[in-house]
C-alpha cells in the first residue's frame, strides 16, 4: 500500500485538470462538484488504506521513503520527488483529505449558482494538491513547493469574489494581504534552506536529521536555522507579528475560510515544526521564543474576538488563539499535544465556519451577529452542530477540546513554566466567554432582523451532512488522547511516538509523577472555561445591558480592542506608507523618470546623432572608397617602416 502513496497527491492533481480544463464547458455544478469532490476523497480512501496497514509494522518499521523521480541534480546538490511516509504524514494527509472532503461536500450547496463554480472547485483542488505535497514531502524543497503552492491558492481562493466590496476596499486587497505578509515569513524559510543546505549538504530529511543528531545542544547555526524557520512558520500559521493577514482572509467565501483555516495552510507551520523536532530540540533559545510567540498571540488574538461583530471574523481570531495554543505546546517540547490540538482543532473550527456559513446562506449574506438573534427555531441542527463546535472549543469536559487542549496546558505548565499556564489559562476562559457570545447573539435571544427581507431556512442537505459528521468527530475526536491521570490511554501520544523519539532524548524533559496537580490544575482550567461559557450565555441572552454598560464604562479599552489594538495602522505608517510614499516620489518620479527614462532617452540620441555621422562617410562614390582604402594601406605601412 506504500506505493500507492503518489495516487494521494495524484488525485486532486487529476480533479485539478479535468475542471480547470473542461469545467467551463460541462457546465453542470452537480458534475464539477462531484468531480472535486471525489478526487480529495479518493486520496482519504488511499490514506486510510496506508493507514490501516501501517499499523500492522512494528512502530519503528512504519517509515517508507516512496521515490516517485529525480527532480534537480546540480554538483553535490540532489533532490527527488519523494514523499515520505510516517506516523506524522499519514496523521497530517487524513486530516487534510478528510476535512477537506467534507469541505468540497459542502461548497456544492454553499456555492449553488455561483458564476464561477468550476472555478472555485479548481482552486480547492489544487490547494489540496500543494497541500499534500507540503506534509508527505521527504525533503524540504518538495515542503517549499508545496508552502508556496498554497500561500498561491490562497491568494486565488480569498480574491475568488474578487469584484466584491470588504469593508474599505475589496476582496483582492484581503488576497493581496495575505499574499504579501506571507511572502516576509516565506523568506526567512528560503534562508533557513540556504543554511541547512550550506551546514548539512543535503535537503532531504533522513540526511539531514541524522547529522543534526551529532550536533550539541545550543549550538548557534542551529539557532539561526530553526529561528528562520519560525518566521516562516509565523507567516503561514498566523503569529505574532505576522498573524494580520488572517481575519482579513474572511474576505473570501465561507468554504476557503474552513478550508485554509482550519486543517490546512494555517497549520502548516505547526507541521514545519514538529517535522524538523530534532533540529528545534537542539535550540533551546528558539524552543523559548516559539512557546512565549504562541502563548501571547493565544491570549492577544483572544482578547481581540471578544468585540468583533462580524460572525467571521470573531472565528478568525478565534483560529489566531487557537494556533497561538499549538505553538506553545510544541514550544515547551510537547510535540504530540501541538499535534493533537492541530486535529481535534480541525474538527471543531471546520464545524465553526461551516456553521456559520450555513448562518450567513440563510441570512442572505448578513454576518453581523448584532443583526441576527433567535435563530435557533429556523435552523435546529445548524445551532446544535455550532453548539458542539463552540463547546468544544472552549474545552468542555469529554468533548474533543477538553483533551488537547488539558494536555497543552498541563505541558506547559510542566515543562514550561507556571506563568505560563496562568496566561494559557486565561486565554482559554477569554476563548469560552466570546464563543457563547456569539452563540447567545446569533442563535438566542430575541430576533433582531428584517422579516421582510430575511427568511432564515435550515441548510440544504449538502450542507448539513458535512456538519453532523464534523459534529460526531467533535465530540468523540479527543478520546484517542485520554490523560493516564484520568485512567486512560493516550494511543495519539503512542502513535507520534518514534518520529519524536530523537527530539525528546534531546530534550531530557523531566518525568513527571504528580497526578493530584494534574487534576488540579484541570479542574480548576476546566472552571475557568465553565464560567467564561456562562457569563458568555448570560450575558448576551439575559443582560445584554450589561455589556453595554461596561464598553461604556471601559470605552478606552473598548475602542483599543475594536481597533485591533491599531496594529494595522501601526504597520500602515511604519511600513506601508514610507514604502509607498518612497516608491512614488523617489523610485517613481526621480529614479524611474529622470535616472532611468533619461539614460534610455539619451541612449537613442546618442545613437542617431552617431550614426548620422557615419552616413555621411558613406558616398555611394566607387572612386572615394578606393581613395579610402589606398590611405589606409599607405599609412599602416608608414607605421609598419617605422616601427
Amino acid at each position: 500500500m506504500y506505493n500507492l502513496a503518489p495516487l494521494i497527491i495524484l488525485f486532486p492533481l487529476i480533479g485539478f485538470l479535468i475542471n480547470g480544463l473542461l469545467g467551463r464547458k460541462i457546465k453542470n455544478e452537480a458534475v464539477v462538484g462531484t468531480i472535486g469532490t471525489l478526487a480529495v476523497a479518493s486520496s482519504f480512501v488511499v490514506a486510510l488504506l496506508i493507514y490501516i496497514e501501517m499499523l500492522g509494522f512494528a512502530a519503528e518499521e512504519r517509515k517508507h521513503i516512496v521515490t516517485v523521480f529525480e527532480w534537480i541534480t546540480a554538483g553535490t546538490f540532489s533532490v527527488n520527488v519523494a514523499y515520505q511516509v510516517d506516523q506524522l504524514s499519514i496523521l497530517m494527509t487524513l486530516i487534510v483529505t478528510g476535512v477537506g472532503s467534507l469541505i468540497h461536500l459542502y461548497s456544492i450547496g454553499y456555492m449553488h449558482g455561483d458564476a464561477g463554480f468550476w472555478r472555485f472547485f479548481t482552486y480547492l483542488n489544487l490547494f489540496i494538491f500543494a497541500m499534500l505535497n507540503l506534509v508527505l514531502a521527504d525533503n524540504y524543497l518538495l515542503m517549499f513547493l508545496g508552502w508556496e503552492g498554497v500561500g498561491l491558492c490562497s491568494y486565488l481562493l480569498i480574491g475568488f469574489w474578487y469584484d466584491r466590496n470588504f469593508e474599505k476596499g475589496t476582496t483582492g486587497d484581503a488576497a493581496k494581504k495575505a499574499f504579501i505578509v506571507n511572502r516576509i515569513g516565506d523568506f526567512g524559510f528560503l534562508l533557513a534552506m540556504f543554511l541547512i543546505f550550506n551546514t548539512f549538504g543535503s535537503l532531504t530529511y533522513e540526511a539531514v536529521f541524522a547529522q543534526a543528531a551529532g550536533f550539541s545542544v545550543g549550538d548557534t547555526v542551529l539557532f539561526w536555522i530553526t529561528l528562520l524557520m519560525f518566521v516562516g512558520a509565523t507567516g503561514k500559521s498566523a503569529q505574532i507579528p505576522l498573524y494580520v493577514w488572517l481575519p482579513d482572509a474572511m474576505a473570501g467565501p465561507t468554504p476557503v475560510s474552513a478550508l485554509i483555516h482550519a486543517a490546512t495552510m494555517v497549520t502548516a507551520g505547526i507541521y514545519m515544526v514538529a517535522r524538523s523536532s530534532i533540529l528545534f530540540a537542539l535550540a533551546p533559545e528558539t524552543m523559548n521564543i516559539v512557546a512565549v510567540t504562541g502563548l501571547l498571540t493565544a491570549f492577544f488574538a483572544g482578547t481581540i474576538g471578544l468585540v468583533q461583530n462580524d460572525i467571521k471574523k470573531v472565528l478568525a481570531y478565534s483560529t489566531v488563539s487557537q494556533l497561538g495554543y499549538m505553538f506553545l505546546g510544541v514550544g515547551v517540547g510537547a510535540f504530540s499535544a501541538g499535534l493533537f490540538h492541530v486535529m481535534t482543532h480541525a474538527f471543531f473550527k471546520a464545524l465553526l465556519f461551516l456553521g456559520s456559513g450555513a448562518v450567513i446562506h440563510a441570512m442572505h449574506e448578513e454576518q453581523d451577529i448584532q443583526k441576527m438573534g433567535g435563530l435557533q427555531k429556523y435552523m435546529p441542527w445548524t445551532f446544535r452542530t455550532f453548539a458542539i463546535g463552540s463547546f468544544a472549543i472552549a474545552g468542555f469536559p469529554l468533548l474533543s477540546g477538553f483533551f488537547s487542549k488539558d494536555e497543552i496546558l498541563w505541558k506547559a505548565y510542566a515543562d514550561g513554566a507556571p506563568w505560563m499556564w496562568f496566561i494559557a489559562a486565561l486565554a482559554a476562559g477569554v476563548t469560552a466567554f466570546y464563543m457563547f457570545r456569539l452563540v447567545s447573539l446569533t442563535f438566542l435571544g430575541k430576533e433582531r432582523f428584517d422579516h421582510h427581507h430575511v427568511h432564515p431556512h435550515e441548510a440544504p442537505k449538502t450542507m448539513l451532512i458535512p456538519l453532523l459528521v464534523l459534529a460526531v468527530l467533535s465530540i468523540i475526536g479527543g478520546y484517542v488522547g485520554i490523560p493516564h491521570v484520568l485512567g486512560g490511554h493516550n494511543y495519539f501520544e503512542e502513535f507520534l511516538e518514534p518520529v519524536f523519539a530523537g527530539a525528546n532524548a534531546k530534550m531530557m524533559l523531566p518525568m513527571h509523577d504528580a497526578a493530584a496537580l494534574e487534576l488540579g490544575l484541570m479542574a480548576t482550567s476546566v472552571a475557568i472555561g465553565l464560567l467564561g461559557i456562562y457569563a458568555g450565555w448570560k450575558i448576551y441572552t439575559q443582560k445584554q445591558s450589561v455589556a453595554e454598560e461596561t464598553a461604556k464604562r471601559f470605552a478606552g479599552f473598548h475602542k483599543l480592542l475594536w481597533n485591533k489594538y491599531f496594529v494595522d495602522e501601526a504597520y500602515d505608517a511604519a511600513i506601508v506608507n514610507p514604502i509607498k510614499q518612497t516608491s512614488e516620489k523617489f523610485l517613481w518620479k526621480i529614479f524611474d523618470v529622470k535616472v532611468i527614462d533619461n539614460a534610455l532617452n539619451y541612449s537613442a540620441k546618442f545613437v542617431d546623432i552617431s550614426s548620422g555621422l557615419f552616413r555621411r562617410i558613406q558616398t555611394g562614390v566607387v572612386q572615394s572608397y578606393a581613395i579610402v582604402l589606398v590611405a589606409g594601406i599607405l599609412f599602416v605601412l608608414g607605421y609598419l617602416m617605422v616601427w
